[in-house]
């Protein structure tokens, strides 16, 4: 299966934007791109640098806008579309919502992120309210799609519970970055930390990874922080956690190969859901063992 990972910095407003994210889908799919997949937040700018109530504006219903107009696309172009948007779903409630965009432009689903976090530079609990759709792949005409986004990457019970689910591939549309303000070496073991526990995540489950992230300097809109260097680096990993494809930090476009009879063929020699010892991780639900 051909799969595009479509990695991009902030344009001037919204429209330009969304026209900028339509022409990389189009080139995807000249390249023959199946599935493809875009940052968190990709309408946008990442807000979530300060507390700020106007931002609320920013956020859409589902379906809204933003599904008509890339649900048009999927079906104009035969393709599936992983989508990350800011959702509206009543006054006063909102969430940061993964939609995943069948290639009749229909909404195959779509997944609440369930892990928020709340640190400088990234205050997402004021805007986001946790999901409460659960871990649960996504039926699609290209496969079982285990959409989780970002913070969602670092967990390794997400990934978990996608792959026991039946998820084909792990998807992470992602938004994140260094503090210019750090250190070269610190920036450097925040990145390869990040690139590591995913990697992981597709050696642990057996299949395939894809973690799509935003690039570009975005400077906190209230002056109070030194804003984001966003990474880049998006890359798939196989089931071994091999890199089939990894961006740098300028603005890209990943068309990769994905074989998933390989899972298979990985799962039969690295049999780990076959060994786990189910009968002994209740304690897993506790917040610590104390």
């Amino acid at each position: 299966m051909k799969v595009a990972l479509v990695q991009q910095a902030l344009k001037p407003g919204r429209d330009e934007m969304v026209a900028a994210t339509t022409a990389k889908i189009r080139e995807a799919a000249a390249q023959g791109a199946q599935l493809v997949l875009l940052q968190e937040l990709h309408t946008g700018s990442y807000f979530c640098q300060t507390e700020d109530t106007a931002c609320f504006d920013l956020a859409e219903t589902i379906p809204g806008p933003s599904t008509d107009h890339f649900g048009a696309l999927a079906r104009e172009l035969g393709v599936v579309i992983v989508t990350s948007l800011f959702e509206r779903r009543a006054p006063g409630l909102y969430h940061n919502t993964a939609v995943v965009l069948e290639k009749d432009g229909s909404i195959a689903g779509k997944y609440r992120k369930m892990h928020i976090p709340d640190d400088p530079a990234f205050y997402e609990k004021f805007y986001f309210t946790p999901g409460d759709l659960g871990f649960e792949p996504i039926q699609t005409s290209v496969g079982k799609l285990g959409v989780l986004v970002c913070w969602d990457q670092w967990y390794p019970e997400a990934a978990r519970l996608m792959a026991l689910a039946g998820a084909d591939l792990l998807i992470y549309p992602t938004a994140i970055g260094w503090d210019p303000r750090d250190e070269v070496a610190e920036q450097q073991r925040q990145l390869d930390a990040w690139v590591t526990v995913q990697r992981a995540h597709a050696v642990a489950n057996g299949i395939p990874v894809c973690s799509i992230n935003r690039v570009g300097f975005e400077a906190d809109p209230s002056g109070a922080g030194a804003g984001i260097k966003f990474w880049g680096s998006s890359f798939a990993a196989g089931p071994q956690g091999e890199f089939l494809v990894r961006a740098g930090e300028e603005e890209e476009l990943l068309v990769v190969d994905l074989d998933m009879r390989r899972s298979e063929d990985v799962r039969r020699i690295w049999p780990f859901l076959r060994d786990r010892r189910i009968d002994a991780y209740g304690e897993l639900v506790r917040r610590y063992r104390d």
